[in-house]
Parts: structure tokens; C-alpha cells; sequence
């Protein structure tokens, strides 16, 4: 029987041995090439800048905000599913106390159970904590409230971008230092673990993402997998390029993230990657000309 269905399937094991050396070879040269087919998502009635996307896990919505480029201040917005690459604008994301005036409200992301998180810098000055939450409902946020258990060390470093775990359990915190003003002279992600109603820093922070976070370069903007096993994020090196989309894994939850690699279907000026709930698709925003545009890739 061997002898007669090895000539069949000589052609299929040779293209999976070609398909596993090149991921071979792409994985030794820091690239990550599973995804692809980058397309624009378009947002029917929606004309400005789209940034930071969330796709909720049964893919009906997507929220996002407007430009965060001076003098905009972005605010949450809502669009709804027409097929997997477009989406109708519905306006702001409605509920009370998700937008405010005169402040930022941006980078949404939320877990399994409808658990919303986003960053707002309104009350920064008095508590140094920047983190909402409220439960997202049928396009509707009900109970925002601030997070004030996750906050800044001292002034002038700022969380400014947050995302749950799909579990809920975990929230991955950008920290930038904004001490000299304008840009964040660096940033970090950090991790902090949900007890009972509210977080505390993880005290195995620094181990789990200490193949994320470099002296030197810029790493925010994280978006986790729902097994926990890989996590994606934006990395800038300074005076090297613009903002990039990166991939590290690892085999256990108990293990830290490693195996650090570019997404190399994306490229120019990308930012804040976000993984759906199937692992299938990546959302990011990107620059194109004057205006930022959500963008995704997919893989098998």
C-alpha cells in the first residue's frame, strides 16, 4: 500500500518541507511571514483618520479613534460589520462618560465578556491614572468608571495605551516618559493581573517581557492572543525608520515572551496591532499621505 501511494504524495511532502524551510528561514532573520494579503478596511460614511482598532470577538463591531495628531484629540468611535473588510461609521462610540470634551479617549480594547478598556487622559493631573473601563453591550457602554488601581509612578510618565487579555485577567500597559514634553523618550509594556475588582502590577512583569522591552527603542501598543501565547506590538527605533509591528511567542503562560520578530507583510509607518479572537487576523493602523487608515493581514 506504501509502495503504491508514495509516488502520490512525494509532491505534497516536498511542498511542506520547501514551506518549513522557508518559515525556517524567515524566522532566523527576525521576520514573520505567516500573515498576508494586507488590505485597507474601509469604514462606509467615515472620512478622517481611523486609528487604534479593536474588532469585538464576534466581529459585529469595530471601534477605533480619530487622529491623535496635534491639535486633534481623539475620541472613541463605533462602525459596524458589512463583510470582513468593511464596516459602516454609526458616530461616536455612545455612552456616558466614554467621550469628554477637551480630553483624549482612545485605544480601546476589551475581553471576552464585553469588558471595555480605553485611556483618558481627564483625570491624569489629580491621580496620575489615565485607565477607564465600562461594559460594551449591543454598541452601548454602560458604568464607566476610572481604573485607579493602575497608575503612573510620577508625574510626567504617562499610561497611554492599555489592552486586556481576551480572559480578562491581565492588562498590558504602555508607560511612556514624557518628561521633556512632545514624544515619549521611551516606553515600556506592562503587565498588571485582575484581583477581585481591581489590578496590580505583576510582579514577574519585567521577566515575562524582558525580550519586549529594549533599552533604547520604544515598545507599546501590545495586543495578546487568546491562548496567551503570542503577543503583538509596536516597536520604534529611534533615527532607524518609522513605527513597526512585531510578533513574540512563547510555549508556556508561565515562560516569558521570546523569539521577537517584524511582521514583514507590513510595512511604512504602522502602528497598534490587533489580533482577533480566531488568531486569523491583524488589525493595524497606518499612515498613507496625510491620513492614518485601519489596515488588516490574514494567515491560515
Amino acid at each position: 500500500m506504501w509502495g503504491e501511494a508514495l509516488p502520490r504524495l512525494l509532491p505534497a511532502l516536498l511542498v511542506a518541507l520547501i514551506g518549513l524551510l522557508v518559515w525556517c528561514a524567515s524566522s532566523s532573520a527576525g521576520v514573520y511571514s505567516a500573515f498576508t494579503d494586507p488590505q485597507v478596511v474601509s469604514i462606509d460614511g467615515y472620512s478622517g483618520s481611523a486609528m487604534e482598532p479593536f474588532v469585538s470577538a464576534d466581529g459585529r463591531y469595530l471601534l477605533f479613534n480619530t487622529s491623535n495628531v496635534a491639535p486633534n484629540i481623539p475620541a472613541l468611535q463605533l462602525a459596524t460589520r458589512v463583510d470582513a473588510t468593511s464596516f459602516q461609521y454609526q458616530g461616536e462610540l455612545p455612552g456616558e462618560g466614554v467621550n469628554e470634551a477637551g480630553a483624549l479617549s482612545g485605544t480601546p480594547s476589551m475581553d471576552l465578556e464585553g469588558e471595555l478598556y480605553f485611556i483618558s487622559t481627564r483625570s491624569y493631573f489629580p491621580t496620575l491614572s489615565t485607565v477607564f473601563a465600562g461594559q460594551f453591550s449591543a454598541g452601548q457602554v454602560t458604568g464607566v468608571h476610572q481604573v485607579t488601581s493602575v497608575s503612573s509612578p510620577i508625574p510626567g510618565f504617562v499610561d497611554f495605551d492599555v489592552s486586556v487579555s481576551p480572559d480578562g485577567a491581565t492588562l498590558y500597559v504602555s508607560v511612556g516618559n514624557f518628561l521633556a514634553g512632545g514624544s515619549p523618550t521611551s516606553a515600556t509594556i506592562t503587565m498588571f493581573d485582575k484581583v477581585g475588582a481591581d489590578f496590580i502590577a505583576d510582579p514577574q512583569s519585567a521577566y515575562i517581557m524582558r525580550s519586549v522591552n529594549k533599552a533604547g527603542q520604544l515598545d507599546y501598543a501590545a495586543s495578546v492572543s487568546s491562548d496567551g501565547l503570542e503577543l503583538f506590538f509596536t516597536r520604534v527605533k529611534p533615527s532607524k525608520g518609522p513605527p513597526a509591528i512585531y510578533r513574540a511567542s512563547r510555549t508556556k503562560l508561565t515562560k516569558p515572551f521570546g523569539h521577537v520578530q517584524r511582521i514583514s507583510t507590513i510595512t511604512g509607518f504602522a502602528e497598534a496591532p490587533s489580533l482577533s479572537a480566531d488568531g486569523r487576523t491583524l488589525y493595524y493602523h497606518e499612515l498613507l499621505g496625510s491620513q492614518f487608515v485601519i489596515e488588516s493581514v490574514t494567515r491560515p
